[in-house]
């Protein structure tokens, strides 16, 4: 039997507590196991239901999210976070990550994104609304050798690996890509690993062959 996912919601608005909350339960491996209305309850509770994830809003009253996010990283939570916020500011974004956040969604997006978002963040992997991504990925837009018209979707590999890929065959190192990407220089590597696995390519050079192939570099 598939084990539940517990996922707690941290909002000041309950309507869009409820919103969410119905969309989840329409997926019969996921379970709402809480919510929270005020920043300085979130963390105990938490840690009551035993949530696998929480879906955290930016702006919550009397604790932000910054805050909530400090207090969950300092005290070594296993819980894994969603940002939910209205802004996409790369700013906000890269200050989130840094302290632990594992996807961000604008609340525009949030009810086409969140069930994937859940089971992404749960397999440990980011996930990130694709306004967000898509301004993220403009930060290196203005790289020439970059192909403009670039498409990164393929069915083996997730977006950001595609992106990863892309960061490698333009040059950057790891120590770049972690700081455009907002994500460690580990989990760069680890991604790095995955895609020379999962494209049975064996050095550096062969995904740069890659890139040229599929034409997201230019020669």
């Amino acid at each position: 039997m598939t084990p539940k996912i517990k996922i707690h919601l941290a909002d000041d608005h309950q309507v869009l507590i409820d919103g969410l909350s119905n969309l989840l339960q329409t997926v019969p491996n996921f379970e709402v196991a809480g919510s929270s209305l005020d920043g300085t309850t979130v963390f105990n509770d938490v840690v009551l239901d035993e949530a696998d994830i929480l879906i955290l809003d930016i702006s919550m009253p009397k604790k932000d999210g910054i805050e909530t996010l400090k207090e969950f990283k300092e005290k070594e939570s296993p819980c894994k976070v969603i940002i939910l916020s209205s802004y996409d500011d790369l700013k906000i974004i890269k200050e989130v990550m840094k302290l632990g956040a594992k996807g961000y969604l604008t609340k525009n997006c949030a009810g086409e994104n969140i069930i994937e978002a859940v089971e992404a963040v749960y397999q440990g992997q980011e996930y990130f609304s694709d306004a967000v991504r898509e301004k993220i990925f403009n930060t290196f837009k203005d790289n020439p050798k970059l192909n403009q018209n670039a498409v990164i979707e393929n069915p083996i590999l997730s977006p950001r690996e595609m992106e990863i890929i892309i960061l490698i065959a333009l040059e950057y190192s790891g120590k770049e890509i972690s700081e455009k990407l907002f994500i460690s220089s580990h989990t760069v590597e680890t991604h790095r690993k995955n895609i020379m696995k999962k494209l049975n390519i064996k050095s550096t050079i062969g995904l740069v062959k890659y890139a040229l192939k599929n034409n997201l570099i230019n020669p």
